[in-house]
C-alpha cells in the first residue's frame, strides 16, 4: 500500500520524486526521500523527540504559530517508524 504522507515525518508524498528509495533503487511506499535513501534512514540516530521539533521547525517556516506547529508535530507519533517510542529528551 502506498501511504500518502512519509512514515517517519509526515511529509506529503504527492509525486513519485517525493518517494525514497528503497534498497534495491525501487520507489519506496512507505517513506520520503527526505528520509530514505538506498533502503537507510539517511539519519539513523534521530530520535522521536529531534524528529518531532524538526516537523515542528518545518511548519513554523511554513508560517504556522509555534503551538500550532508544535501541536501538528505531535503526529509523527504515530507513524510506523515511530510506533510505541517514548519522547525522550
Amino acid at each position: 500500500m502506498k501511504h500518502t504522507h512519509c512514515q517517519s515525518c509526515d511529509r506529503p508524498i504527492v509525486k513519485p520524486v517525493d518517494r525514497g528509495t528503497n534498497e534495491n533503487g525501487t520507489l519506496s511506499d512507505t517513506y520520503c526521500g527526505h528520509c530514505f535513501s538506498m533502503g537507510y534512514f539517511r539519519e539513523p540516530e534521530l530520535t522521536l523527540a529531534e524528529m518531532e521539533a524538526k516537523v515542528a521547525e518545518r511548519h513554523q517556516d511554513m508560517g504556522w504559530p509555534g503551538f500550532l506547529a508544535r501541536l501538528l508535530a505531535r503526529r509523527v507519533r504515530k507513524l510506523e517508524r515511530w510506533a510505541g517510542r517514548q519522547v525522550q529528551g
